[in-house]
């Protein structure tokens, strides 16, 4: 009898994912990228033996090959996680579709030159400062051009030919090119991210840049310049609409035994509470309908979280509702990345309005984010209001070119977003 595992007939068990030593490596990256941390934590990892390395689709999973984690230092692992989410957060995806329409490309060949091309972008200043190089990086040297360039500009000034087939290994996926692989698990697969929440993944990877610009390098903060528009100034918005609420007896405000009253000096052994003003109690009634996009969607939950903020981040104090021609479930939130939109179909945001005053204590002000193709109500409510509306043409009807949207009621105050 042969030993076990002896002869033809013994099995090998196959490699697993060590995910200690990749999440390892993530948190390294973290340290090392903290301004990254919220990106890199946003991918959602794919066990994939199919897959040389890593790679990324579009919707922001990350696959990964278990032998490439075995044999690859930690610290080299770290600066392949930065260089993945650099492609998602840089959308060379869609940059590299809108690329290969703009210089009639077509083909695997071309999509790997889009590749290389994002790749030098990234790893022109990637590394260094807490990462290493990994092996066999292409920097734009390697194609022999000069530094400092943007995906498009490289994409420009070389072509695939035989001296680059040794870096036909490098497998990005379609986050990098915008190609998808039959090993991607496409926009109906697990814990994709949609265009709202990939675009809220961005603008708070842009605003921690901005917030410390000497920390990071050229390219990022170019990048972050370009990506980085700042909501509402709802500190102040909120402000102005709720200033004669809070000037009437008893409202905007609560007693507080936190700070004593002053008259209570004048009762020995009597605490009194001190009336406090407190943040108006907000409703936002968010536009979810067909006619909206991921992209306003994106803006509203930065709007949301921009009035969180307004409020000192006392979320019991905001409610968010979906509306399109009905109005959803409420949500209390701790920020916008909490947030589940829903909708999809007409609009009727009459029914927010309801919904929203029927609240329990009532609002002070009710927020109203959508496109403006909406019947609004005959009456204003018995609170401030104010309409965020997202920026499009007016000409909204294919079926009617002469169709133009009622303008929000006067009694509202209407800011544009975005």
């Amino acid at each position: 009898m042969s030993a076990p595992g002896a002869g033809p007939a013994a099995v090998r068990t196959p490699l697993r994912l060590d995910t200690g030593k990749l999440f390892a490596a993530r948190l390294h990256a973290v340290r090392a990228r903290p301004y990254l941390a919220t990106a890199l934590f946003a991918m959602h990892v794919v066990e994939s033996r199919r897959v040389p390395t890593m790679a990324v689709d579009r919707y922001w999973r990350c696959y990964v090959s278990p032998g490439f984690v075995d044999r690859t230092p930690e610290e080299e692992l770290a600066s392949v996680w930065v260089h993945e989410v650099s492609h998602l957060l840089r959308d060379h995806a869609r940059r590299g579709d809108l690329a290969m329409r703009a210089l009639d490309l077509d083909g695997p060949a071309d999509r790997l030159r889009v590749n290389l091309a994002a790749d030098c972008e990234i790893n022109d200043d990637a590394f260094g400062d807490g990462l290493v190089r990994p092996a066999d990086a292409v920097y734009p040297a390697t194609l022999g051009l000069a530094g400092d360039g943007l995906m498009e500009d490289y994409l420009r000034q070389f072509t695939i030919d035989t001296k680059y087939q040794r870096l036909v290994w490098l497998e990005c996926g379609s986050g990098a090119d915008g190609l998808e692989r039959e090993w991607e698990l496409g926009p109906d697969g697990a814990r994709g991210l949609a265009d709202h929440e990939r675009d809220l993944v961005r603008f708070r990877v842009a605003q921690g840049i901005l917030a410390r610009p000497g920390d990071t390098p050229a390219g990022w903060r170019r990048w972050a310049d370009e990506v980085f528009h700042p909501p509402q100034p709802w500190r102040r918005l909120l402000g102005a609409a709720i200033r004669s609420v809070v000037a009437a007896a008893g409202a905007g405000a609560d007693y507080s035994y936190g700070r004593p009253a002053r008259r209570s000096t004048s009762l020995p052994g009597v605490v009194l509470p001190s009336l406090r003003h407190r943040p108006p109690r907000v409703a936002v009634v968010v536009d979810t309908s067909g006619s909206v996009s991921d992209a306003e969607l994106g803006t509203a939950l930065l709007e949301t979280a921009a009035i969180l903020r307004a409020v000192g981040g006392r979320r019991e104090l905001v409610s968010v509702l979906s509306c399109d021609a009905a109005a959803r479930a409420v949500q209390q939130v701790a920020d916008a990345g909490g947030l589940a939109l829903v909708g999809g179909g007409g609009t009727d945001l009459r029914a927010g309005f309801a919904a929203a005053l029927r609240r329990r204590p009532a609002p002070d002000v009710v927020v109203v984010l959508t496109d403006g193709q909406t019947p609004w109500p005959s009456a204003p409510p018995p609170c401030r209001t104010v309409v965020g509306l997202f920026p499009r043409r007016r000409v909204v009807d294919e079926d009617d070119p002469a169709y133009v949207p009622d303008d929000p009621p006067s009694w509202a105050k209407v800011v544009t977003l975005g």
